[in-house]
Order: structure tokens, then sequence, then C-alpha cells
């Protein structure tokens, strides 16, 4: 017997008024809900503009704690909506301490769990070190009423570790919320092997351990405050892959869209029957990815 679940993806631009963001989210996942979406996925760190440009200490104020404010809302919409909802938040655990943290809540509103990001990445235009201290979650999947959702943030997509522990724990789907783009001094042919790298390196976590994978990324122009740089243009291109990587649905990368879609649960069956990449690991050759480098 075939299970299927329709998914919703909201791709959207912010801008620094949090509660016009949070409003236009709302009436998104009300749209896709209305479609049939039973899952609904929002992009990293969706309340706000992406902050991390520069290294203000005024911009913790932007933390909240969870449950707060912002669960509460989203435990409303979630809800009111019937939907699993996969939210993105500035989580503030204790005065000093913050985390980037994704929140699930259920069709009833209820908080399913919450992953705290892990890998927190330090480059030009992307200072998180700054203002989020590593998980200490662990990579555990979140059981839902619609099964059990392997979210991880951002630049946790690149690690194929975490996409592995994820799927050896069980997890149905893996998620990503996103947020990601271009730095205008880029060529266009360098901003074509980033975009295509970033969609090729999650197509092959859906490949390595036959999942569905879904990855939402803001999308528009968002001006650096300190005028270093010239901003960032998320790039968007939202995106369901099936688990042989095969695109199902993929958004633009200039333009806000929501996103409604089926993904087969039941095709991760067949298509590890036909490729037992888990069978044929092996582990006991493995003990070293425990070190940074193998000298």
């Amino acid at each position: 017997m075939r299970r299927t679940i329709k998914v919703g993806l909201i791709q959207q631009s912010c801008t620094g008024n949090t509660a016009e963001n949070m409003d236009k989210l709302k009436h998104s996942i009300e749209d896709v809900a209305s479609k049939g979406a039973e899952l609904v996925v929002l992009q990293e760190l969706h309340n706000t503009l992406y902050f991390c440009q520069t290294e203000n200490t005024s911009l913790f104020d932007l933390a909240e704690t969870i449950p707060g404010p912002s669960t509460e809302f989203y435990s409303g919409v979630a809800s009111a909506n019937g939907i699993v909802l996969v939210t993105s938040l500035f989580e503030k655990r204790a005065p000093g301490l913050y985390h980037n943290t994704a929140v699930v809540f259920d069709k009833d509103g209820s908080i399913a769990g919450k992953y705290r990001k892990m890998h927190i990445p330090d480059d030009p235009a992307y200072y998180e070190k700054f203002y989020f201290t590593p998980g200490d979650l662990g990579f555990e999947p979140i059981q839902t009423s619609i099964g059990k959702l392997g979210v991880q943030v951002c630049w946790d997509q690149w690690y194929p570790e975490g996409a592995r522990l994820m799927t050896l724990k069980g997890a149905e789907i893996l998620i990503y919320p996103t947020a990601i783009g271009w730095e205008s001094t880029d060529t266009p042919e360098e901003k074509a092997r980033q975009l295509e790298a970033w969609v090729i390196s999650q197509r092959g976590h859906a490949v390595a351990n036959g999942l569905p994978v879904i990855a939402v990324n803001r999308v528009g122009h968002e001006p650096d405050p300190s005028k270093q740089t010239n901003g960032i243009r998320f790039w968007g291109n939202s995106f369901v892959a099936g688990p042989q990587g095969e695109i199902l649905a993929q958004a633009d990368n200039m333009k806000e869209e929501n996103i409604v879609t089926e993904v087969d649960i039941t095709r991760s069956e067949e298509v590890r029957r036909w490729w037992p990449f888990l069978r044929d690991r092996r582990i006991d050759e493995f003990d070293k990815l425990t070190k940074r480098f193998v000298d």
C-alpha cells in the first residue's frame, strides 16, 4: 500500500519588519494548506532579515525563548491549518547563549521536537559563529503524525555524516531550511557552480540514503548593513528530490513561490531494495571518521 505526503514549500523574501514577515508567512501557509499540503517547510531564520552579515551585539535582541512568542504564533498556525510545520528560529537558551533552532509543530499545534544547528559557518557575510552556539541535541529525527522527519539547518546540508545519522535513526525525509545566496562580485560562471554544488550535494544525500530531500531557501536581495560587501542575493531554487535524487519540484531563483508537491514515502523501500547501500556499508572500517583528519 502506497503512502504519500503532500508537501508545501514557502520560498519568501524578508524585510526588516518581523510582524510583516510573519503575517506573510501565515498567509502563504494557509495557501499551501488549502491546496492539500500536510507538511509545510519554511526557510532558515524566516522571521527576520538574515542578520549574520555583520557582527552586532544588539541583534541578539532578535532571539526568543522556546517556548516563546514565535512558537505560540506558529503553533496556532499549524493547528488552525491541520499541518505539520517546520520552522527556523533564533533561540535564546540563556543570557549569552543562543542557537539556530528548527522547531517542528504537529497538526494539533504541539511542539513535536526541535533541532539545534550543528555546523556553524564563519565566512564573509555569514558570521554565524558570532551568534550561534553549535547544537547539542545530536542528529535525532523528530516523530510527527505524518512520519519521522530528519530536520537539519542550512550549513548542515553540506555534510553527509548528518544525513547518514538521521537515516540510521529512522528518518523518512531529510529536511533543510536554508539561507544561501550569491555575492554580486562573483562571476556568472562561479554563481552557476555554487548553485549546482548546493543542489548536487543534497540530491547526493537523497541517493546515498534512499530518502526524499526537501530544501527551502529564501530569495531576494538583502543589503549588507556595514556596506563592506554588496549584500547577498539569495538564490531561491527551493526543491524536493526523490530517493534517487530526481527533482520532483523546484522554485525559481528570483521570485517568491509557494509550491505543493507529492512525495511517495514508500518509494524509499523500493529504491533501497534495488540499491542496498545500507546493507553494504563497511562499518568495520569507518572508525577513523571520528578524526578531524587522518595524517
